[in-house]
C-alpha cells in the first residue's frame, strides 16, 4: 500500500457521514476532513455545547447531534431522527477511567466503548442499508493487544477491577464486533481501524483521572513515539473513503510496530481473530443491550 494521504480521498459529495466523538481530537479531524471533501457529517457528540462550538472549526455541511453511548436510551433517541447513511464511524471512547457504571449498570469501559456503539451501529442498519456501498468502521487501539474478554464476568461484578485491562477489553470487543458484523450483514460493510500512538484528550485526561505521576511521565514518553492527530485520523479515514479499503480487516499505521505512519493492514492478536470469540460477544451484546439487530 503506498503512502495514502488525505489527498487520496475521493470527493464525498452526496454522502452522510455520523462520527460519534466528533467534538475533539480524531473524530473532530475526522469531521473537518470529510465535510471539506463534500461530506454532510453528524456529530455525535455528549455535550451539545461542545459539539457545537467545534462546529464553529469545520468548514462544509454539519450538524450536532447529541449522543450519549454511556446511556442506550440516548443512543436509541439519536438513531431514531437518522433516516439514511453512507458511513457511521464509531470513533468516540473513554480510556482507562476509574471504576464506574454507565446509566443502565455496565462497566463504564465496555459500555460506552463497545455496547454503546454496538447498540448505535445495530440501531441504524435500516438506515445504512438505504445506502448503497454504506460502511461501519469502528475504531479500535493498539492495546486490543493486552485485552480479554471475561464473559462470564463482562461488568467487572465479580474479579479486582484493572482499568488497563478494562480500556483493553473494550478495544478488543471492538475488533471482534466488527468482523462479526462484516461476516453478518452482507449488504453493509464493516471495518476496523486504530490510530497508533496519537496524543489527544483522551490521553492527557487519562492521566488526570488518576492523579498519577506515572502516568504522566509515561504520557510525556509517548509523545517521542506518537503522531499527529491529522496522521493518527488517516486509518480511520481510509477504512472510511478508500475503495481498496475490504470488509473485515484492520487498518492503522505502517511504521513502528504500528504506533505511527501511513494507513496499512494492521496486525490483529488471535483473540482478535478468533471467530467462536466474536459470535459469544456478539450473543452477550444481544442479552446486554436487549437490542436484537435485523439480520439474517
Amino acid at each position: 500500500m503506498s503512502r495514502w494521504t488525505e489527498a487520496d480521498i475521493p470527493d464525498q459529495t452526496g454522502r452522510t457521514v455520523l462520527v460519534t466523538g466528533a467534538n475533539s481530537g480524531l473524530g473532530l479531524r475526522t469531521t473537518q476532513v470529510l465535510a471539506g471533501r463534500g461530506a454532510h457529517v453528524i456529530m455525535g457528540c455528549r455535550s451539545v455545547q461542545r459539539g457545537q462550538a467545534a462546529r464553529q472549526s469545520v468548514v462544509g455541511s454539519a450538524e450536532v447531534l447529541e449522543l450519549d453511548l454511556a446511556d442506550l436510551s440516548s443512543v436509541r433517541a439519536a438513531a431514531e431522527k437518522i433516516e439514511s447513511l453512507d458511513v457511521l464511524i464509531n470513533n468516540a471512547g473513554i480510556m482507562a477511567v476509574p471504576y464506574g457504571k454507565t446509566v443502565d449498570g455496565f462497566e463504564r469501559q465496555f459500555g460506552t466503548n463497545h455496547l454503546g456503539h454496538a447498540a448505535l451501529t445495530w440501531l441504524l442498519l435500516p438506515a445504512l442499508r438505504q445506502r448503497p456501498g454504506a460502511r461501519v468502521v469502528t475504531v479500535a487501539s493498539l492495546a486490543h493487544q493486552y485485552g480479554r474478554i471475561d464473559f462470564d464476568d463482562p461488568n467487572w461484578e465479580h474479579r479486582s477491577y484493572g482499568y488497563r485491562s478494562s480500556y483493553g477489553m473494550s478495544k478488543l470487543a471492538n475488533i471482534l464486533f466488527a468482523r462479526e458484523l462484516d461476516r453478518r450483514a452482507s449488504d453493509v460493510t464493516s471495518i476496523a481501524a486504530h490510530p497508533g500512538v496519537t496524543v489527544t484528550d483522551l490521553t492527557n485526561n487519562m492521566a488526570s483521572a488518576h492523579n498519577s505521576l506515572l502516568l504522566r511521565l509515561g504520557g510525556r514518553i509517548s509523545h517521542l513515539f506518537s503522531q499527529s492527530v491529522e496522521m493518527g485520523a488517516l486509518p480511520q479515514l481510509y477504512a472510511a473513503t478508500s475503495p481498496d479499503a475490504r470488509g473485515g480487516q484492520y487498518y492503522g499505521p505502517d511504521s513502528f510496530n504500528g504506533m505511527r505512519g501511513y494507513p496499512t493492514v494492521a496486525r490483529m492478536t488471535a483473540a482478535a481473530r478468533d471467530d467462536l470469540a466474536a459470535n459469544r460477544l456478539w450473543e452477550l451484546t444481544i442479552k446486554l443491550t436487549g437490542i436484537t439487530p435485523d439480520l439474517p
